[in-house]
């Protein structure tokens, strides 16, 4: 890998990036169009980030962020698509999972969560769920963050040694740090029977994080359809009298300015 992208650069790169991506919500809201991101890959790839990347310049009752917890006791008996399929968005919605249904075809593959045969079950439906999302009309994008083991290494002391970014390591992600190529050997058989025409995978350099997060978005923006909606000049009228000022009458005070 070169030169890793300066912050700078990167935030360059990013803002005419978000700008589209404003003018893909507003895309959404005009067309009642729907769609789905999943961002699959390695602990420490940089999912978290590249949502927060996404999301950042967007309306918040517009875009919804997935990340489920392990499933309950409940949901383990429940068909194993039924709950994501709760969280997949209505008319106007982007919906992005930081992992997904695809998370039996990694962790617990890998892990031994499931049976062979939840496995290879899975493996089956998959693409036919998908291809039922797709005819019906939601905009699917699956997306395999990648990241060699060095870094990925790296990425691991770092979140080890800082008290900010401890919570992002659990005891599954430091019993899979020994399996890196276990993990790998997973992916390359959910890639062969879950790439199709109408849900392909798209594997993203995720090496160096920034370059990973543009690439993506980049790729994002250019495999929807034409996003221009008409829009209308925003005139304020101007204010009348003084602009006024926040006035207390009753118990309740402002804190104190400390900063």
């Amino acid at each position: 890998m070169g030169k890793k992208l300066r912050n700078g650069d990167y935030e360059d790169h990013l803002a005419p990036l978000q700008l589209e991506l404003n003018k893909l919500m507003r895309w959404l809201r005009h067309t009642g169009k729907r769609m789905v991101v999943l961002l699959e890959g390695r602990d420490t790839a940089g999912k978290g980030g590249t949502i927060n990347a996404i999301t950042r310049a967007m309306n918040p009752r517009q875009v919804r962020i997935v990340a489920l917890a392990t499933p309950t006791e409940r949901e383990r008996t429940e068909w194993y698509f039924q709950r994501y399929v709760r969280h997949l968005p209505a008319a106007g919605e982007l919906v992005l999972f930081d992992r997904s249904w695809y998370n039996r075809a990694g962790v617990e593959k890998v892990m031994g969560f499931c049976t062979p045969a939840e496995y290879r079950e899975f493996l089956q439906r998959a693409p036919v769920f998908e291809k039922m999302l797709v005819d019906d009309g939601i905009l699917l994008f699956k997306y395999w963050l990648a990241v060699d083991q060095k870094y990925q290494e790296e990425r691991f002391a770092e979140r080890a040694s800082d008290p900010l970014k401890r919570w992002k390591l659990s005891p599954i992600d430091l019993k899979a740090r020994a399996l890196y190529a276990e993990y790998g050997r997973a992916r390359d058989a959910m890639f062969r029977a879950t790439h199709r025409r109408h849900a392909p995978w798209v594997v993203v350099d995720f090496n160096d994080q920034r370059r990973g997060r543009l690439n993506l978005i980049r790729h994002l923006l250019d495999h929807v359809p034409d996003s221009r909606v008409p829009t209308q000049q925003l005139k304020l009228a101007p204010l009348r009298g003084k602009p006024g000022k926040e006035r207390y009458t009753g118990p309740v005070r402002p804190i104190r300015n400390r900063y």
